[in-house]
């Protein structure tokens, strides 16, 4: 009797097979879905418009927003415009931007410490800028600077003019009736003495009402002159 070889069984690796292939085709088809599903495709859509952008694009500059203009505002839909809001900064919470732990003040000195290092205004020690300015050359503030400082002319100092005649700061600087001024301007005031010229043409840039009517009163006449120019002035 000679031995038969066993038959192999058909049905069994024709399944083994169809098994196989289903396998390979599920495994293929996942992976072209994996490869296309990702958040650069999803699109969120806005309810009761057509508007429709990238998400999260909206929060940058670069964000498409010509299909803004074609929409209307309401109050469900308003928000900031790319870049306007800024993240707070968070300090104090991890190493991130140099604003963790110490926050950005340093271990060391008088800035790390709690509370206001120095008052307002200090520069250290040296001559703080408030204190400074009312030393510059002008006076740019401090005294004298928002009015008029006037040489004062007094009435008795007019008394040795002749009568007729025009006295003014030169002239009578030149007679030594008066002495030098460190002022451009001069007022004419009344003064202690009395007042004796008849007929005198006093040139100053301002007067005092007394002293007016003095001069006046004398028979005198006042002429203003120009502060910058020192030009008689038209009545």
């Amino acid at each position: 009797h000679m031995h038969q070889p066993p038959q192999p069984n058909t049905n069994t690796n024709y399944t083994s097979i169809m098994m196989r292939l289903a396998l390979l085709a599920a495994l293929v088809s996942a992976a072209a879905g994996f490869s296309s599903f990702t958040p650069r495709n999803l699109v969120a859509t806005n309810n009761g418009s057509n508007l429709s952008m990238k998400i999260y694009d909206w929060k940058r500059r670069t964000a498409d927003e010509s299909a803004l203009h074609e929409e209307e505002f309401t109050l469900g839909n308003l928000r900031p415009a790319p870049g306007a809001r800024k993240r707070k900064n968070r300090k104090g919470r991890g190493i991130s931007a140099g604003q963790g732990a110490t926050c950005g003040f340093g271990m060391r000195g008088q800035k790390s410490r709690a509370g206001r290092p120095t008052r307002p205004g200090f520069e250290g020690g040296q001559q703080p800028l408030y204190r400074r300015l009312p030393k510059f050359v002008g006076r740019p503030t401090g005294p004298g600077h928002e009015k008029e400082i006037f040489n004062l002319i007094k009435l008795d100092d007019l008394n040795g003019a002749a009568e007729g005649s025009t006295v003014n700061f030169d002239s009578l600087f030149e007679s030594s009736a008066v002495t030098k001024s460190k002022h451009d301007i001069h007022k004419v005031v009344v003064g202690r003495g009395d007042f004796t010229a008849k007929g005198v043409t006093v040139q100053a840039h301002a007067f005092t009402k007394a002293a007016r009517d003095a001069i006046e009163g004398s028979g005198g006449k006042c002429e203003l002159l120009s502060k910058t120019t020192n030009a008689v002035l038209e009545a």
